[in-house]
């Protein structure tokens, strides 16, 4: 069996006794997801294939392809035997930057950074996000329901999650993939596909928070992102420059607040 996010495989499930005990198990589908920007190659991801139009607009904003949704003009899926391609269109002025941008690059990744040929990109300004407020017991009970918004990972063991929680901890929205950068790059595409703000909540993610998160968080005007595992340190170096709290480490009896300084 096979769906758009996870399929049947075989194996055999083995003892410290030795003994061999064939099994059937969902596996996570991971499949390459080319993306094109007004007829140009701009990246090849490696993605779970749903929720492919939040995960377009989502990319988009976060590589400064666009700086809205709106600016999308048009968003086709195109499923091929190798994997999916998806087709953006944007104006001629956005596009112009795109084209300079794919001259430079001689390599692609998922962090959108090897290859260019200007380590000051790396610092490049991010935008200030609002102050967060959110108190401690919104993010314990964020935690406490995050399991029942993550099916895929529940039936696979191998999906990350990216949710949208309100001011009192509660999701309001999630997106999974194989990916950590993929499933929040899906969450901030359907909150911009939908038209929701954050509204005073927070982000929780599964992963550790690395710098490409941050970035990820600072242009959708995340005013807290909260990860499960640890931060780095170029993490928390651009958090607080963008006036981003960063609360990383986080687990049911304690979290670890950085200090962000404006």
């Amino acid at each position: 069996m096979r769906d758009m996010d996870q399929m049947e495989a075989g194996f055999r499930r083995v003892t410290p006794a030795g003994e061999a005990v064939p099994q059937s198990r969902a596996v996570v589908v991971e499949a390459p997801v080319a993306v094109e920007v007004n007829g140009i190659g701009y990246a090849v991801m490696m993605a779970t294939p749903e929720s492919l139009e939040d995960f377009a607009t989502g990319f988009a904003l976060a590589e400064r392809i666009v700086a809205e949704a709106g600016e999308i003009e048009a968003l086709d899926l195109h499923g091929t035997d190798k994997g999916t391609i998806v087709r953006l269109a944007v104006s001629p002025e956005r596009a112009a930057a795109v084209m300079a941008r794919v001259r430079r690059r001689t390599s692609d990744s998922s962090c959108g950074l090897c290859g260019m040929d200007n380590l000051d990109t790396v610092h490049r300004a991010l935008p200030p996000v609002p102050a967060s407020d959110i108190a401690p017991p919104a993010i314990f009970a964020a935690l406490a329901a995050m399991r029942d918004h993550q099916p895929l990972n529940r039936a696979t063991g191998a999906a990350h999650a990216a949710m949208v929680c309100d001011a009192d901890g509660r999701v309001r929205l999630a997106r999974e993939d194989v990916g950590r950068h993929n499933a929040f790059d899906k969450l901030i595409g359907a909150m911009a596909r939908q038209g929701l703000d954050w509204d005073g909540g927070f982000a929780l993610l599964s992963s550790r928070c690395s710098y490409e998160l941050v970035e990820k968080a600072a242009l959708a005007g995340c005013p807290m992102l909260v990860t499960v595992s640890a931060a780095t340190s170029l993490a928390l170096e651009r958090a607080a420059s963008a006036g981003l709290t960063l609360v990383s480490l986080a687990r049911d009896d304690a979290v670890l607040f950085s200090q962000p300084t404006r």
